[in-house]
């Protein structure tokens, strides 16, 4: 496991001496811990890139792998979307990744990445072509907090149900989510954030439980009125509440004996 940094990076350049023969590919991006995030590295990275292409080469590198097992053999993998492929190496190296002709790499989401390889004649700054995330409309901390709140609400009303997953859901996961953009919006983030497109990755990492207890928030399946009471209380002691909401919180996640 120690050497797989080492092995991803090598598999990453393997496959751009690849790319660079058949004429048709103009440059391989990578992403994440293999791109600008370089000191992310570790053994539980995987190879996540981009390959751009030809207009009419698309199809062939997306529907074909051999490619990819001209490199080394392939023991599995599957279209995952439109554009790219998940795979498993025999070796034990997995890798995402998505095949983008031009225009559609300068259409696409994504944060920049590492240039690995380009053709002499690609355009520059390929790398950093796409755009972040679309902002959200109410990207504010009252937003944040209403939303957590009515996440709460009704997921306690899920769990009556006996709906105990779709209450997880909301409680668990998307409340917890709006905490996390709220600490960012209150500027009491640790290090910037991992992933633009996901707010979750490395929270651990820029949230120190005295700031944000998540083992209370996120006990698991059949803890949700926990869950629920200990997100209202970290709220509570954090801004203001409507009183009306928060009563009716507790009576649901507190419900008479």
């Amino acid at each position: 496991m120690r050497d797989v940094p080492e092995r991803l990076l090598r598999r990453l350049d393997d496959l751009a001496a690849a790319l660079a023969g058949p004429g048709d590919v103009l440059a391989q991006i990578a992403l994440g811990s293999l791109g600008r995030d370089s000191e992310r590295l570790d053994e539980h990275s995987d190879l996540d890139f981009f390959v751009v292409v030809e207009d009419s080469a698309k199809r062939g590198y997306l529907e074909e792998i051999d490619w990819l097992e001209a490199v080394a053999p392939v023991g599995y993998d599957f279209v995952n979307t439109v554009d790219g492929r998940k795979i498993l190496f025999a070796d034990g190296l997995y890798a995402e990744y998505a095949v983008f002709t031009l225009d559609e790499l300068r259409a696409a989401s994504f944060s920049p990445g590492r240039l690995v390889w380009a053709r002499a004649d690609a355009p520059a700054g390929l790398e950093h072509a796409g755009h972040g995330p679309d902002p959200a409309p109410l990207e504010t901390p009252d937003y944040q907090v209403g939303e957590a709140l009515t996440n709460l609400y009704v997921g306690l009303h899920r769990e009556a149900r006996g709906e105990h997953l779709a209450a997880t859901r909301l409680i668990q996961v998307e409340a917890v989510g709006r905490l996390l953009v709220l600490l960012d919006l209150t500027g009491e983030a640790a290090r910037p954030r991992q992933d633009a497109f996901a707010v979750e990755r490395g929270a651990e990492l820029r949230f120190p439980p005295k700031v944000l207890p998540l083992a209370a928030m996120v006990p698991g399946y059949t803890r949700n009125r926990e869950a629920a009471l200990a997100i209202l209380d970290w709220l509570e002691s954090r801004t203001e509440v409507d009183s009306l909401l928060a009563r009716a919180i507790r009576d649901l996640a507190l419900p008479p004996a």
